[in-house]
């Protein structure tokens, strides 16, 4: 285990502190990023419902067959010109909070033989540690673990929360033409993760954290000389031109790379989830009504790797991202 406790107690207070900060600007993009489901829907088409009801079920309006399915964008359940709170936020909020209340009771009276939650999040700790310290160096890890520490259980804990029974599938609806509650087109919870806010958000703020230590590691010069500067010796005057010209080239591709990034991150996380979520609703509706709890029970076990996987595919995505724009000698480990 760690032997050093203090320093287990100042990596559990900076996963907390990481999680604060992801939450906060998840906030903020939510308010901003993308068009929201409104709060109000036109009364022919929506009657709101409060009760349970299975969430992609087919329903009857107006006589008309018609397939439901789970909508983009998490919908608002606070809708103010100068606050908005949408579905996935309020899970976002539950998670981090249970995050942050499980990390200061393990980590308050820290014990020499631990127990309990101190053992699990030493644990969890050391094993994230050792295991990144394997692929970006002992000298990285020091400066970057609280970042990828959080990213990594941050999702993985929306992700298996996302899959509680009850999720997606209480809120308000539509009833067909008997009375019965056959879609809910506004849940109460919704998995963050499938909202694609959420992982814009988590991806730019890995982006920000990314150019701080560029330029913190290379200086601004060293940083512009890591994307255009040749690499390699080559002798004469025209090979060292065309050399130039060349590494300007791919210097240039590697800044749409580097733009590109937090788009790929974001869709990442947020097709795999939300291609999960919608397997489930299909699952269950073609199950209902007497073999709807049945047939989804594989794909939720499927779906519990693939929460951890995404995890740690984001996790060390950002890593490998980080390592590559560090000077030479960091790669050497």
């Amino acid at each position: 285990m760690i032997t050093s406790f203090p320093v287990l107690s100042q990596v559990a207070r900076s996963v907390v502190c990481g999680v604060l900060l992801v939450v906060c600007l998840a906030l903020f993009a939510g308010r901003t990023a993308f068009a929201q489901t409104p709060l109000h829907q036109p009364k022919a088409a929506l009657e709101p419902v409060a009760e349970s009801g299975t969430v992609g079920a087919h329903a009857e309006t107006h006589g008309e067959h018609k397939e439901e399915a789970l909508t983009q964008n998490a919908p608002l359940l606070i809708d103010t010109p100068y606050f908005k709170f949408n579905s996935s936020m309020l899970i976002t909020w539950i998670v981090a909070l249970a995050l942050i209340v499980s990390a200061q009771i393990a980590t308050w009276r820290i014990k020499e033989v631990p127990e309990g939650a101190q053992n699990f999040w030493e644990w969890l700790v050391e094993s994230l540690y050792n295991f990144l310290q394997n692929i970006i160096g002992p000298t990285l890890v020091k400066q970057t673990f609280w970042f990828f520490a959080t990213v990594f259980i941050f999702i993985l804990a929306l992700n298996w929360f996302s899959l509680i029974p009850g999720v997606g599938t209480i809120g308000w609806g539509i009833p067909n033409e008997a009375g019965a509650l056959t879609h809910i087109s506004r849940p109460i919870l919704r998995g963050p993760n499938a909202d694609l806010n959420m992982t814009l958000a988590m991806s730019m703020i890995f982006f920000a954290c990314w150019i701080i230590w560029a330029i913190k590691a290379n200086g601004p010069g060293g940083f512009i000389l890591h994307l255009f500067a040749p690499k390699g010796e080559v002798s004469g005057f025209l090979m060292k031109a065309l050399m130039v010209v060349i590494f300007f080239c791919v210097g240039l591709l590697e800044i749409v790379s580097i733009l590109f990034r937090p788009v790929s991150l974001s869709f990442r996380l947020f097709g795999n989830i939300f291609a999960g979520e919608n397997t489930l609703e299909t699952m269950t509706a073609l199950g209902a009504p007497y073999f709807g709890w049945l047939l989804p029970l594989p794909f939720y076990m499927m779906e519990l790797l693939v929460g951890f996987v995404q995890a740690l595919v984001f996790m060390l995505l950002t890593a490998v991202f980080t390592l590559l724009i560090m000077p030479e000698e960091g790669h050497k480990h």
